[in-house]
């Protein structure tokens, strides 16, 4: 039976993308294959801008979980006897660890599932939401989905490397840093003369939502 590294699990509104301002319980995996997550790594990161603090397991509600354990844990955290149950799968990457008999635990207790990944490894199946966000000097293998939230500006990760993909929904989101005005800016300018893309803001952040 499989167990689970898990940094963090809490009840939260989704701040960015397709599903912003929905009611969500975010189960967040620790570890990923761009980055271990250790500042001391960072300049050897593939992935050198991430701003989520994925390592260890030592978060609200983080430990080791068998299936049943973690599906029942997410479950206690959506208002008791409420509709429309989403859990949002993120990481780190969360398809290091996600895989069927979490995903159909999950889903016996009544849950739609998101997922938040870099699309660098296969989606398994029974998502309901797959939400990819390519990252630069990787090779992306899910190129179906959902939702493809690139962060902009990424050198060797254009928007236009993307656009031909097959999502229903492509958004550019201001990647945040010390430049986050600018980029913020250069994604509206992009979307106005590039209509096949939307803005995609970090509106948590912004709210100082968890």
């Amino acid at each position: 039976m499989s167990t689970y590294a898990v940094k963090e699990i809490y009840h939260t509104i989704q701040g960015e993308g397709h599903h912003t301002g929905k009611a969500a319980v975010f189960c967040r995996f620790s570890g990923c294959n761009l980055w271990s997550g250790r500042e001391e790594d960072r300049y050897k990161a593939i992935c050198q801008f991430c701003d989520t603090d994925f390592w260890g397991i030592d978060g609200l509600h983080g430990g080791k979980y068998k299936s049943s354990e973690l599906a029942q844990t997410i479950n206690e955290l959506w208002p008791a006897g409420k509709a429309n149950k989403f859990v949002v799968f993120t990481g780190g990457e969360p398809l290091l660890q996600l895989d069927k008999p979490l995903i159909d635990a999950v889903h016996e207790l009544g849950f739609a599932i998101a997922i938040e990944t870099n699309g660098t490894i296969e989606v398994p199946e029974d998502i309901d939401w797959v939400c990819v966000s390519p990252k630069a000097n990787t090779e992306l293998i899910v190129n179906a989905g959902d939702e493809l939230k690139l962060v902009y500006p990424q050198k060797e990760a254009e928007p236009e490397r993307f656009e031909h993909l097959d999502f229903d929904h492509f958004y550019l989101q201001p990647m945040d840093s010390p430049d986050i005005e600018s980029n913020t800016t250069a994604v509206i300018n992009y979307c106005k003369t590039h209509p096949k893309w939307k803005v995609s803001l970090q509106t948590h952040k912004i709210m100082g939502i968890l």
